[in-house]
């Protein structure tokens, strides 16, 4: 068995994790407003889209990170040693 890797990664970089937590947290919001405009009858509409703004902007923040060499081969990441 060989411990070499052939495979670019799968998004293991600080770009990649930035822009995944900042997405959740657009779905979260987006998720939790659809839930009070259903469940209260609210208003909170605004608050979807504002869920969809930030899943946008989680998506340029990580393309700019990557750009900035945060990505999986940007000259700002060191990957970690594979122990398994």
């Amino acid at each position: 068995m060989s411990n070499e890797h052939s495979e670019p990664g799968h998004g293991d970089s600080p770009a990649a994790w930035t822009a995944v937590v900042v997405m959740l947290i657009g779905f979260a919001v987006g998720t939790a407003a659809l839930f009070l405009d259903a469940t209260y009858d609210v208003q909170l509409m605004w608050l979807v889209w504002v869920g969809a703004v930030i899943v946008v902007l989680g998506l340029l923040i990580g393309a700019v990170l990557a750009k900035l060499g945060y990505g999986v081969r940007g000259s700002r990441y060191a990957a970690k040693a594979d122990n398994g």
